[in-house]
């Protein structure tokens, strides 16, 4: 029962956008609704307590499986983006030694070409963290080149494409 209860506070928090596309009955998303502008103590310990009550109608499983499907979506974006952003301050502290890494990573796509272009941008990149009155455009160029770089990578695992 108190899981249930849980569930159902989860739920609340939940935006509108989000409860739709959990499909629930009718009567349980008018109370979540309800519940998210209730402000008063009682009525809201009253209003969760109906949610619950609502829940014991429903198959929790379903729910609780697109529940974690919305947390791990965020928690994996936050960490792909934090290795791109490690990749990118590797690149611009020791722009030969995280070239050749990269370039071990992924040998079909950082051609000769390609890696003095890379090269150049490191270069400007760099050249721009010393100038706080220049706009980062190369800094932000060379995080949209390591982003597409791992996106045409999907395929590999993590293993291959971490530092």
């Amino acid at each position: 029962m108190h899981e249930v209860q849980a569930l159902g506070e989860a739920l609340v928090r939940l935006s509108v956008v989000k409860l739709k596309k959990l499909d629930l009955p009718e009567r349980l998303f008018d109370a979540i609704v309800a519940a998210q502008t209730i402000t008063r103590h009682e009525a809201r310990r009253r209003q969760m307590q109906f949610i619950g009550r609502l829940m014991r109608d429903v198959d929790p499983a379903p729910i609780q499986a697109l529940l974690a499907a919305q947390v791990a979506v965020p928690v994996a974006e936050k960490a792909r983006m934090a290795l791109l952003e490690d990749w990118r301050q590797r690149l611009l502290e020791e722009p030969a030694s995280a070239l050749a890494a990269l370039t071990e990573k992924f040998p079909d796509t950082l051609s000769e070409d390609v890696r003095e272009t890379w090269r150049q941008r490191i270069e400007q990149a760099q050249q721009e963290r010393l100038q706080p009155q220049v706009t980062p455009r190369h800094y932000r160029m060379l995080f949209q080149d390591l982003k597409k770089l791992f996106d045409t990578h999907t395929d590999k695992t993590s293993e291959q494409v971490s530092l």
